[in-house]
């Protein structure tokens, strides 16, 4: 039998975590839905883009990608997104028009998740 896969990085593994004990504490499935997503392999990790990211939010809106956020696209709207990863591409064009935070920095801000979607 094969070795299970998953996150090897410890900065991963205790933001997974955290996310978990969050997710316990506050009482709130997104975390625990964040950190399920984050456990799984790398190759099947999520990978959304500035288009996808623009189409399916509205203005102000918050959302998390447990996964990378790649540049193909333009973003119009002022959001703010939380990603495990960003292209540093990316990072720029939502900085430009919103704001780009780790899920590490959104945890902090929001460990209730109001008004926190996952998108990817």
């Amino acid at each position: 039998m094969a070795p299970p896969t998953g996150p090897t990085s410890l900065t991963t593994r205790k933001l997974i975590t955290t996310l978990k004990k969050t997710s316990m504490k506050e009482k709130v499935n997104t975390w625990k839905a964040v950190a399920e997503q984050l456990s799984r392999p790398t190759r099947i990790r999520r990978e959304v883009s500035l288009f996808t990211l623009n189409q399916h939010t509205k203005e102000g809106e918050i959302v998390v990608v447990p996964g990378k956020v790649l540049a193909n696209g333009n973003l119009t709207k002022k959001i703010t997104v939380a990603a495990f990863k960003f292209s540093s591409e990316a990072k720029e064009k939502i900085n430009k028009i919103g704001k780009a935070i780790t899920i590490q920095e959104l945890l902090k801000e929001q460990p209730k998740a109001k008004n926190v979607r996952i998108i990817g």
